[in-house]
């Protein structure tokens, strides 16, 4: 699983992906084995996601969130469908 955080590393940003590796962690998932955690800082990478506000979430590709920090709860609830749907 591929999980990308969009942004241009603002304190928002950075925030997102304390969440994002925490609740990956909760669920037992391994960085590098079970997930890779990817930063997506330039603007034009950030625009093929089609996201108007950062910070921004992708897993493998799809946009799960932007806007705004997600929450631990919400996090966790974007791995396990991701993980659902495999």
């Amino acid at each position: 699983m591929k999980i990308q955080v969009l942004g241009t590393g603002c304190p928002k940003c950075k925030k997102t992906i304390e969440v994002m590796t925490e609740a990956a962690n909760k669920l037992g998932l391994v960085s590098g084995k079970d997930y890779e955690l990817e930063k997506v800082e330039k603007i034009n990478d950030i625009m093929k996601f089609g996201i108007t506000m950062t910070p921004g979430v992708a897993i493998d590709g799809k946009v799960v969130s932007s806007g705004k920090v997600p929450t631990i709860g919400e996090a966790t609830t974007f791995i396990t469908n991701k993980m659902a749907e495999n």
